[in-house]
This record gives structure tokens, sequence and C-alpha cells, in this order.
């Protein structure tokens, strides 16, 4: 029962257009979401206090030379990667060198809990093999790659509420942590919300009770599953709208819930309007 969850198959068109969509990511990442991290090229070495898993392998203190490697190569595997020829040749070094990127983003004091998801989707999408955008095959090995991914997804939710439980309490509910927050980096709509007496500890009461409760999404019959990832979007488009938060690499991983092989891309063709079908002339009476 549990492996056939694990393994439930799902058409190749969906591997073909998550993948697609995930290495396309990964190079607006580097240029546009973390462009910051190629400043750690020129960060004093004794500044890098890498993570546990950086202690572990070992691996080395950033320098010039290695980050700007990474960029660079990252950028062009992850373009090819994203065209969805040679998934193994190319997905096994995206993953390597984003890893190696995220480790040296996030060794200089601030880790961000919102590419666990996409880490995920990077380590296990070269498993899957080739796919071709709109093959309605179906296949087992892509079945789990986007049940993990799923389930990474659903993790960052929930370890995210037990962390603020554990760090924070349950006096984290009604703190002022959503209030210094918007002092900090809040918008108009913000300050609007912020006016209402109670809203903020009753959005903060809703927030833990949302983390805690996403796993739920796994038992919920499937014709209300896009509601349910309908709602975990709106939910991140209102903490932009609020307090300029993004979580952009989630959003992408959150992708694997969707049957993305439904969408079409239309195209326009240019050229001349086609001639109006000719008429057949009417009957000659006057002959008959």
């Amino acid at each position: 029962m549990i492996s056939r969850w694990f393994f439930e198959p799902v058409p190749r068109g969906r591997i073909a257009a998550f993948r697609t969509l995930v290495y396309l990511f990964v190079a607006l990442d580097l240029v546009v979401f973390t462009p910051w991290v190629r400043s750690h090229a020129n960060t004093p070495g004794d500044l890098y206090e890498p993570l546990l898993i950086g202690r572990l392998l070992p691996l080395p203190t950033p320098t010039p030379l290695l980050v700007h490697g990474i960029f660079w190569a990252l950028l062009v595997l992850s373009l090819a990667a994203a065209s969805g020829r040679a998934p193994r040749l190319l997905g096994w070094p995206v993953f390597l060198l984003y890893f190696e990127w995220m480790i040296i983003a996030m060794s200089y004091g601030k880790v961000d809990h919102d590419r666990v998801g996409l880490l995920v989707a990077l380590a296990v999408l070269p498993t899957v093999g080739r796919a071709r955008h709109r093959d309605p095959a179906l296949t087992e090995s892509g079945g789990w790659a986007l049940r993990v991914t799923q389930i990474a997804v659903t993790c960052t939710y929930f370890l995210a509420a037990i962390a603020k439980l554990r760090f924070g309490g349950v006096e984290w509910v009604t703190s002022g942590v959503l209030a210094q927050a918007i002092i900090r980096r809040g918008t108009e709509l913000a300050d609007l919300i912020a006016s209402v007496p109670g809203l903020l500890i009753v959005s903060q009461l809703g927030i833990i009770a949302f983390e805690l409760l996403s796993p739920l999404i796994f038992v919920v019959p499937e014709r209300w599953r896009a509601r349910v990832v309908a709602f975990f979007y709106a939910f991140h488009l209102a903490t932009f709208a609020t307090i300029t938060i993004s979580f952009a690499p989630h959003l992408v991983a959150m992708a694997a819930f969707l049957p993305l092989e439904k969408i079409r891309l239309r195209r326009r063709v240019v050229g001349p309007a086609p001639e109006p079908a000719t008429q057949a002339p009417p009957h000659d009476r006057s002959a008959t």
C-alpha cells in the first residue's frame, strides 16, 4: 500500500514540464534571486562558518575561482538541462553545483528554509531518465520523484511550525513577530491589517494552524487537492503582498502537486490570412 502510494505513476509529460520549470528557475535564481552569493567570492575566509553538511564532507572555503566557477558552470548546465536532453548527464552536476551554491549562500549567518523542496527536486529528477513534453506514457520512477518532492514541500511547512513552537513556545502565537516584520519591511496593505486590533494575533494563530495541518493535503480527495494547493499559493501571495517575503524556490517545488502536462502554450501563427472558402454557385433553376 505504501509502496503503491510512493510510486503512483504519473505521465512522463508532467515530469518533462516540471523538469523544465525547475531548471529554468535555477538559472533565474542565479541572476535574479541570489546574485548576492557571488559577493562571497571576496568575503574573508574567516567569516565562513559552513553548515553541518559543509563540515562533514568537508567542503572548501569559498574563493573567487570557486564561486565564479560554480556560477557560470551552473548557469550553462541548468539552461542545457531545461531542454530535457541528457537528463542524468546534466541533472546530477546541476544538483551538486546548486547544493554547493546553497552551502556558500547559507554559511555566513543566514539560513533560508524555502529551498528544501527545490533541492530535493534537483536530487531526484535525474533518477527519472528521459521524458518528453505531452507524453501520456506513465512512469513509476517519475511518480516517486514527484512524491518525495511533495513530501519535502510539506515538511517545510510542518517543520517551520515545530521550529516556531520549539524556540518561541506557544507564546509565539501572541508575540509581536508579525508586528516586527511589518515595521521592518511591511507594505501599505500590511499597515491596514496592523491597524485592526487583534488581527495580527489571529493571523499568527492561522499561520501555525496552517503549517501544522499542511500534511493533510495527502489525505484530501483528489478533486479537492488542486484547491488546497491554490490556497498554499494564495498564502504566499498574501505574505509577499504584506511583508515582501518571497518563497520563490518553494513555490516552484510546490508545482510537483500540479498536473503540469495539461498546460498548453498556444503558438501564434504569423502569415497571410487564409482565403475564404469558395462557395458552390447557386442552382440555376432556368436550366431545368
